[in-house]
């Protein structure tokens, strides 16, 4: 599965990044708008939503919990430093879609017992789109997290994060995750339809029927 994540630094609006991926196949996206004013992700959300229904993709809001509520969204993408899983989930109820962002095991193994849908893991690589960023994972970090999961029964699907390229799609995939979370890569392509389409071809192969 893949997950696109809005990039704010793009030469193309947020909004036209995601009817870009639309278009492009991707049915799951995060919009990431830090430094924006929830007027301004009301807007985005506002504009996108129609076509999101349309095409039955999940459409969550990173960390603004209240205004997804009130928006009627997918659900949430909360970071360690936002509102936690289990308020989300209260908030939210129970058909919110919830997301969590883990570095470690030890942050894994905080929210194995709660109520979400998903875990990002990374950075998989350096990446601009995240300020503050948590020590680089690379492959091999991705592999062993992917691995003591499945070890300690763990089972909650996870997806990759994190400076991610089209090249790096299937040694991911093989390494264990579920799915991978793409910014830059689309967002800043030349053609960013074409750019989704071949993302979203690269990981079929790896989607169970």
């Amino acid at each position: 599965m893949l997950q696109f994540i809005t990039n704010t630094e793009a030469p193309i609006s947020v909004e036209e990044q995601i009817y870009a991926v639309l278009d492009g196949g991707c049915r799951w996206i995060q919009i990431r708008m830090k430094e924006a004013t929830d007027e301004e992700i009301t807007k985005v959300v506002e504009a996108v939503k129609p076509r999101c229904v349309e095409l039955q993709a999940f459409l969550l809001i990173n960390d603004r919990v209240e205004l997804a509520k009130t928006l009627d969204v997918g659900g949430v993408h909360v970071g360690k430093e936002d509102m936690s899983p289990a308020q989300a989930r209260a908030l939210l109820g129970p058909a919110a879609v919830i997301g969590v962002t883990a570095n470690t095991f030890e942050d894994i193994e905080r929210v194995r017992n709660l109520d979400i849908d998903y875990i990002g893991i990374g950075p998989y690589r350096n990446t601009t789109t995240k300020k503050n960023l948590a020590p680089i994972l690379g492959l091999e970090g991705i592999r062993k997290l992917s691995t003591k999961m499945l070890e300690n029964e763990i089972d909650i699907a996870h997806v990759a994060v994190g400076g991610i390229r089209l090249e790096d799609v299937e040694p991911l995939m093989e390494a264990g995750v579920n799915g991978i979370a793409v910014s830059g890569a689309i967002a800043f392509a030349k053609d960013p339809v074409q750019a989704t389409k071949e993302f979203v071809e690269a990981l079929r192969p790896f989607q169970k029927n």
